[in-house]
């Protein structure tokens, strides 16, 4: 039966904190999608800096979620099956697919001692042979934190050899949920590119480098539990018969190899095109992104170009630890505005943005001239500090609760800009007007704080939440041949564009400017507070 741009996909994202599983058409129209939260634990055998998760109830969800949307289509509609979501973490799984231990989570900094033991050195924390090897071949390298995929592999060698022994596979959670669909071990250079392990100077070459390999001590019994490397967008394998039981889809379909997020919002954005608009994801965590024609790397700031969504272009990547979360924690301290008390910071509940956004609206631009420092989880560009932590600063007596809201709001963009201005100078050209997606991006008066504080022109991207769901589902139409690469930023809505105000500009102006030498002054203190 020929498939056509109205049938669907069946798109899974995996972000840190959430989960969400949709059907989408293959051009890109959301039919329906469900949503859970994911709780991750900061402690486990592996001591201070874990952070694991449950791979195998992240599947029980995804389950159940498929099975309950697959009562409201026909199944034959279902073309093809996608997944994204949160990259440089490890899944360890047996021949089967099933795991035999947690997920090593990209936060997770158990593996930091090991990586600067291979690795490390005085030129930016590597040593200049290490450094010269992996920026060449790959645009990064492994952070001396342990805090990516490379960290988390040397965990588990060096932590828990144990469950490495039982695993048939190391694999990135979006290849794990793959071969849970299709049950065939797949990965891709983009999939793969938080463990630093391929060389990315050519993008059609599907084999890992075994000189990174050596360099970062996997030995060759480890290196056969790496997962074979496939073209980005092809098709890993089929919907096996057991998974058709118990979700819904037919046994057959077409299952993708699985995309990182950051890969999902440049489609699901619709700035899939070189000299193009830019995004930014307001998710959990947030990022700065567009398509770039080359490798290229900017040691000094974090931010890399990765292999993209074909083998001739790149994208760059660099990360915020937090992003969106800042409101989430926020909501966690204080309780929702009508009073009460939502329970520990790191609850995941949702956060309602209409409300929390009347009550930062009561606040005027500026907050008061309170600055919020968004680093609840250390920064890692445009400046890497795993020992940085938030703060509010020039809090008064006159300080009220909606001018902490706001503040928060203003934290984060103004954590936007100063990611901004050190992207655009590493793509040599304006990203303008950015397009906000994830969570975050929900919220009008964020979106509006974010044009004010840049000083430029927003696109809020429509149903900013599942972005990336609809981005794996245009995937699946390229993929399958419905939609052409050249056509996918143009299937793409906007809900709103937001102009600067030029009133408000100009009060954030010196409150920015403050901004970036705040963590450089409060670095000593914060890694002496941590000594403890």
């Amino acid at each position: 039966m020929k498939v056509e741009r109205n049938d669907l996909a069946l798109t899974v994202d995996l972000g840190s904190t959430g989960l969400k599983v949709g059907l989408v058409t293959l051009d890109g129209r959301m039919v329906s999608w469900r949503s859970a939260t994911l709780p991750t634990n900061y402690g486990g055998s592996a001591g201070t800096g874990a952070a694991r998760q449950d791979a195998a109830a992240w599947w029980e969800l995804i389950e159940g979620a498929s099975a309950g949307l697959m009562t409201t289509v026909d199944a034959s509609r279902v073309r093809a099956v996608a997944v994204t979501g949160q990259y440089a973490s490890v899944v360890p799984v047996d021949e089967l697919g099933h795991p035999v231990g947690d997920c090593v989570m990209w936060m997770d900094t158990t593996g930091g001692r090991t990586v600067r033991e291979r690795v490390g050195g005085p030129a930016a924390g590597y040593r200049p042979d290490a450094a010269w090897s992996f920026v060449r071949r790959t645009g990064g390298a492994p952070s001396p934190s342990g805090a990516d995929g490379a960290g988390g592999l040397l965990s588990l060698l060096t932590h828990q050899r144990e469950v490495v022994e039982r695993a048939r596979w190391l694999l990135e959670p979006v290849d794990y949920l793959v071969m849970r669909f299709c049950g065939v071990a797949a990965a891709t250079k983009a999939s793969m590119v938080g463990w630093w392990l391929s060389d990315n100077r050519r993008l059609d070459g599907f084999t890992y480098d075994q000189r990174l390999l050596k360099l970062l001590g996997v030995e060759p019994s480890v290196r056969e539990k790496l997962a074979p490397l496939v073209p980005f967008g092809s098709i890993a394998g089929a919907v096996t018969d057991e998974v058709a039981r118990t979700t819904g889809l037919m046994a057959g379909t077409p299952v993708l190899a699985g995309a990182p997020d950051l890969h999902a919002a440049a489609l699901g954005a619709g700035t899939t095109t070189l000299g193009g608009p830019g995004h930014v994801a307001l998710s959990t965590t947030s990022w700065v992104s567009a398509p770039l024609a080359r490798k290229k790397t900017d040691i000094l700031h974090s931010i890399a170009s990765v292999p993209g969504l074909d083998e001739r272009s790149y994208l760059i990547a660099n990360n915020h630890e937090i992003g969106a979360k800042a409101l989430e924690w926020l909501a966690g301290a204080l309780g929702p505005p009508d009073g009460g008390n939502t329970g520990p910071a790191r609850s995941p509940a949702p956060v309602d943005y209409d409300a929390w956004t009347a009550e930062a609206g009561q606040a005027a631009p500026g907050s008061g001239r309170i600055i919020f420092t968004p680093w609840l989880a250390g920064e890692r560009s445009p400046v890497e500090s795993h020992s940085a932590r938030g703060g509010f600063h020039n809090l008064s007596l006159a300080t009220t609760r909606p001018d902490l809201v706001r503040a928060v709001l203003e934290g984060v963009a103004y954590n936007t800009r100063w990611l901004a201005e050190y992207v655009e100078k590493f793509a040599g050209a304006s990203l303008a007007p950015l397009r906000l997606l994830g969570g975050g991006a929900n919220s009008r008066l964020w979106c509006q704080i974010h044009a004010d504080v840049l000083g430029q022109a927003v696109d809020q991207v429509a149903e900013p939440t599942v972005a990336q769901l609809r981005g794996m589902a245009l995937l699946a139409g390229r993929t399958l041949g419905v939609v052409e690469a050249g056509e996918v930023d143009s299937l793409v809505q906007l809900a709103g564009r937001f102009e600067p105000d030029e009133a408000a500009h100009e009060a954030y102006g010196p409150l920015y400017g403050e901004f970036p030498g705040l963590l450089k002054v409060q670095t000593p203190m914060f890694r002496r507070l941590q000594r403890f």
